[in-house]
């Protein structure tokens, strides 16, 4: 059995602007998950009560990108954060110097809280595969992990024309054009998905397994159906549904119930400290709330 120390793993977060008010949910799902680590790039508020497995270095917009444009020898000057999306795919080697010593570096979004994440990265999948998504038929932008060789690091140049594609519009070029090199027919029903795939030796050294992650969105859920699960219950470190029993899922992507969130500012005025410290809560299209 492959031991867990074995393989080091990172997670990359630029993040500019002002933290979500769930932040302390998700730090606390972080600190969960104590042998892998996070490092944020950030100008927004000090944090509380941040886990040791978290780091943030603080750093202005207008000098991330400076440092990018560096990095990559281009001239990257986006108007808007989210355009920091495009160019996960060159976190390798952008934070090249941040991620010595470590197996596996990945990138991922804070609209998350995270379960058991060691028990869907499992050693043997993690010693297998050079890139693990949690979708199955694309580079999941919330969650993706990647093995810390310069190859995989340099992966991103095989994206066409990725220097002006970067300097471009935002375009999700981390979930499509990076995606396009390790699958080429995505919309092939799954037998001919698997045949016309297997050619491409990208393919076959990354794991694309669905994760069941985000509800109410475009993917089925685990029986097939657009039944979805109403509530999430997060149980020191252990996330399940209202919907599939025991089942643990390795995190939530909230996205759907975000939206509703940010038309509700009564979300944002709650004190939600007492809730994070109790190691039990719920989320749901309503908001975090703790058992009753």
């Amino acid at each position: 059995m492959i031991g867990f120390a074995m393989f080091r793993i990172c997670i990359l977060i630029p993040y500019f602007g002002k933290w979500p008010f769930w932040m302390p949910f998700f730090l606390e799902s972080c600190r969960r998950n104590p042998d892998i680590d996070w490092k944020f790039f950030s100008d927004c508020d000090r944090l509380e009560n941040v886990p040791p497995n978290v780091h943030i270095a603080a750093m202005s917009f207008g000098d991330y990108c400076d440092f990018i444009s560096r990095q990559l020898d281009i001239r990257f000057v986006p108007t808007k954060p989210y355009k920091l999306c495009d160019i996960r795919s060159a976190f390798g080697h952008i934070h090249a110097a941040d991620l010595q010593g470590y197996d596996f570096w990945g990138f991922g979004d804070v609209d998350v809280v995270y379960g058991q994440l060691r028990a869907w990265f499992t050693p043997e999948r993690l010693a297998r595969y050079d890139l693990l998504s949690s979708h199955t038929r694309r580079v999941s932008g919330h969650l993706t992990l990647i093995r810390n060789t310069p190859q995989m690091c340099q992966l991103f140049r095989r994206i066409p024309n990725w220097q002006e594609r970067f300097c471009g519009p935002h375009q999700s070029m981390d979930e499509k054009a990076f995606s396009r090199i390790f699958i080429k027919r995505k919309n092939f029903p799954r037998p001919l998905f698997k045949f016309a795939n297997w050619f491409n030796p990208w393919w076959r050294k990354s794991d694309f397994r669905e994760a069941y992650s985000t509800p109410n969105g475009k993917i089925p859920w685990v029986d097939g159906s657009y039944d979805f699960p109403c509530h999430w219950y997060w149980r020191e470190g252990h996330l399940t549904n209202d919907k599939d029993g025991d089942r643990e899922f390795p995190y939530l992507h909230f996205i759907t119930y975000k939206k509703k969130w940010e038309k509700n500012p009564v979300q944002l005025d709650e004190d939600y400290s007492r809730i994070v410290r109790s190691g039990a809560w719920q989320v749901s299209a309503e908001g975090f709330s703790a058992f009753a």
